[in-house]
């Protein structure tokens, strides 16, 4: 199987606007008549989703710290089947990565574009600089190591003067200027809460992308950028498990804006083990299915919908009646929290939660927990066998007030994470990969 002719956006920071210039690439490449493909670099529930809101086409995120190279390069060659071309937004600034090694890498996106032999177009912020912007690029190109920078794309350009004196600093380093992007209030993307609104969240989100597009397509090059791009590697194709073993056969998954971020990646990998998937939303009220062997409550904002969990009552009768019947119940984050007896609120309201662990989280004292996890399960379960490694992420505000019981996880440095209760487990790493 090959893959879809490759490019990956970065830039030398966050919030430089890589992801309004993917969108609008995105975006800008389907108005020509092309069919666009894309990935996210890392651990991001969000910016896939505004992905697929450009494209109409699923999006995947490719992993460089908790994923082997041969996922890695077979998510994008899936990825891309049937694309003209498939565009990767990278993460942070493009040398960035973990302060430790994962399973092969540190997961930056430096790293993820060599896997895929990727051409990096470098998006430069150039509010505050002249001709220094090809210092930077040059520094960028340079760099050991590092993927081939195809060029860059100048942005929030302030005028046309502005634009000179970027380029002669550009062409003196002997970088090429792919696209040069006025300065624009309307592309930015709201933030709210632990990062980016959810795409489902911004009624106006297609208006940003169809405005980035013409932006885009105004300014950038977008026939020099796809014959820039190269085919990734072949992956081995051989036998590769799912990134997380199936909870069971028969699979309900909570999704609505309280559960949001399961990684389509697990969710197809279970799939394709033979699992079948349905889906419910606790934010309607509705249970999980009464055919489900297992229940998954993946992470999300139940914090911001509490009041309503709390009141969801066919929900919550429909998880304990799966309990009883002896359903596997796994929580993930906010679904663990929701798994919890009670979780306060930022406002100090404490809400009754499902009552299924002995866990109280609170939002009303925020502290962040942000980073990679190598984890080892404490015991058997769904996950796998105890001791087996589970290649996780961990990003939330919440403190935990109480947590009694066995842990689902043990970690390196002697802790542990989550709790097990007959059946019903969870903890606030989300999976990645295991194994």
């Amino acid at each position: 199987m090959t893959g879809a002719p490759t490019l990956v956006v970065a830039a030398p920071s966050s919030g430089s606007g890589k992801t309004i210039v993917t969108l609008g690439l995105l975006r800008a490449f389907r108005d020509a008549g092309l069919v666009a493909a894309s990935a996210k670099i890392g651990p991001d529930y969000i910016d896939p989703r505004f992905h697929e809101a450009a494209t109409g086409r699923p999006s995947v995120n490719l992993d460089g710290w908790a994923m082997r190279r041969d996922r890695i390069l077979r998510l994008a060659v899936e990825a891309g089947q049937g694309a003209d071309i498939l565009v990767v937004e990278g993460v942070m600034g493009l040398f960035d990565h973990a302060a430790e090694p994962g399973v092969e890498g540190r997961g930056g996106a430096a790293e993820v574009a060599a896997t895929l032999g990727a051409p990096v177009a470098l998006v430069i912020d150039a509010s505050g600089m002249a001709q220094s912007v090809g210092a930077v690029a040059a520094g960028f190109r340079n760099f050991a190591g590092g993927p081939p920078i195809a060029g860059v794309v100048l942005n929030r350009v302030a005028s046309a003067r502005h634009e000179a004196l970027l380029r002669e600093g550009c062409d003196a380093a002997g970088v090429e200027v792919l696209g040069v992007l006025p300065r624009s209030a309307e592309l930015r993307a709201p933030s709210r809460h632990l990062g980016l609104v959810q795409a489902e969240e911004l009624p106006e989100l297609q208006s940003l992308i169809r405005t980035a597009a013409e932006l885009v397509a105004r300014n950038v090059n977008l026939d020099r950028l796809r014959s820039l791009a190269s085919i990734p590697p072949t992956p081995l194709y051989t036998a590769l498990p799912p990134p997380v073993p199936p909870l069971g056969s028969r699979i309900s998954v909570a999704r609505d804006l309280a559960f949001r971020f399961a990684y389509p990646h697990v969710l197809e990998g279970w799939r394709e083990a033979g699992a079948e998937l349905s889906f419910f939303s606790p934010l309607a009220d509705e249970p999980p299915s009464s055919e489900a062997d297992a229940v998954f409550l993946p992470g999300g904002y139940p914090e911001l919908h509490a009041g309503r969990l709390a009141g969801a009552s066919r929900f919550r009768a429909g998880v304990a009646t799966a309990c009883d019947s002896g359903a596997v119940i796994y929580g993930e984050c906010g679904g663990y929290m929701t798994l919890g007896q009670g979780l306060v609120d930022a406002d100090g309201a404490r809400h009754e939660m499902l009552g299924l662990l002995a866990l109280e989280t609170s939002f009303a004292e925020r502290r962040l927990h942000l980073g990679y996890r190598h984890a080892e399960l404490a015991a058997p379960g769904p996950l796998g066998a105890a001791g087996s490694v589970c290649r996780a992420h961990e990003f939330h505000y919440a403190s935990v007030v109480s947590e009694q019981g066995p842990p689902l996880f043990r970690l390196p440095d002697g802790g542990s994470a989550g709790l097990v209760r007959g059946f019903v487990s969870g903890s606030f790493l989300h999976v990645i990969d295991v194994g």
